[in-house]
């Protein structure tokens, strides 16, 4: 394989979030609307401002000793940076969280305030930005999209600092993303989104991604408790396949909000595939269950669960990640192949 030239500030920092290794094993707190409404709901009262920032200098302070890096939004988490391990390296967000649902398309927008040079000045080794996709939506909507990664891309590479571009897939025309009509319809659209932001215009450098089915409707796996099947545990395994294929980028897995222990499920499915994949960026998984301690009982109660169950959650995941992901610079052909300029 020819040397892949890469320059100093994204191989740098995509290593800062990376472990020795070279498995990203990173933790995702940047949840904010979502996160506040939890804790609301939990508490049966408002959640503020200070809760959403207490909640996520403990995260860091407590689990960043066992993760690679922490995902952190600039608008509540900027106070979680310096709480965080010192090996941990920090990917900010970059959009605004949620979307206008007045307007078709889910559309994405950024943080008005925040601009890359002002995140990478916040302590950002990594620039992450989320978009919801559908490639099979009209024309219109999607090269709209496809045009402000574009900027963002071009805006990192300006700044040398590694872009993580966070895809979600969705359908207005089938509607909800749980069920098992979507579950079929998922891999295709996964495929077709990882193909089309690896491509060299939109400046990404790691893509973190769904996995390419939804384990409820995998047949025979823990996760699937007596519902439909989608497909079975070779198609399944074909999917994940078929998606790494598409990449021509090194690319991580995010939780998206299942329990830890379909996670790992999902990992090790992944790992008995044989995927390529490059690590995680895992949030609630990891750490959901402790909302309802710290609405309960304030922060010492959540410190407490953090250290011993939300412990366990992430050295759990590390050892699935030990067993089965593959370090990010190998999908180069190693880190010596990898030119840095």
């Amino acid at each position: 394989m020819a040397k892949v030239r890469m320059s100093k500030g994204k191989f740098d920092g995509i290593n800062a979030v990376a472990g020795d290794n070279g498995v990203i094993a990173a933790l995702a707190i940047d949840q904010r609307g979502s996160l506040q409404k939890a804790i609301a709901k939990a508490k049966g009262s408002p959640a503020s401002d200070a809760d959403l920032r207490q909640f996520k200098m403990l995260i860091s302070e407590v689990l960043t000793p066992y993760a690679s890096a922490i995902l952190l939004d600039p608008e509540f988490g900027l106070e979680a940076i310096p709480r965080r391990a010192r090996h941990a390296g920090v990917l900010l967000a970059y959009e605004k969280t949620g979307y206008d649902a007045t307007v078709k398309g889910r559309l994405p927008d950024l943080l008005p305030e925040w601009s890359v040079r002002r995140l990478v000045q916040a302590g950002a080794n990594v620039i992450k930005l989320l978009l919801y996709y559908d490639p099979d939506d009209e024309p219109r909507i999607n090269t709209i999209k496809q045009a402000f990664i574009e900027r963002i891309g071009a805006e990192c590479r300006a700044y040398d600092v590694p872009f993580f571009l966070e895809v979600i897939c969705y359908s207005d025309a089938i509607g909800d993303e749980k069920g098992v009509e979507f579950a079929r319809h998922k891999p295709d659209k996964v495929v077709k989104y990882m193909g089309e932001f690896s491509q060299p215009q939109y400046g990404v450098d790691v893509l973190k991604v769904e996995v390419p089915v939804n384990m409820r409707f995998v047949e025979g796996t823990r996760a699937n408790q007596g519902e439909q099947v989608a497909y079975t545990r070779e198609q399944a395994m074909t999917f994940f396949r078929q998606a790494e294929a598409a990449s021509l980028l090194p690319f991580i897995y995010l939780s998206a909000g299942v329990t830890d222990e379909i996670f790992r499920e999902t990992l090790e499915l992944a790992a008995e595939a044989r995927t390529k994949f490059s690590g995680v960026l895992c949030g609630r998984a990891t750490w959901q269950e402790g909302i309802p301690e710290y609405s309960k009982g304030g922060p010492e109660a959540l410190r407490r669960w953090l250290s011993q169950r939300g412990m366990q959650n992430i050295q759990a995941l590390n050892d699935v990640l030990q067993k089965g992901a593959r370090p990010w610079w190998d999908f180069y052909g190693g880190r010596d192949n990898i030119q840095v300029v």
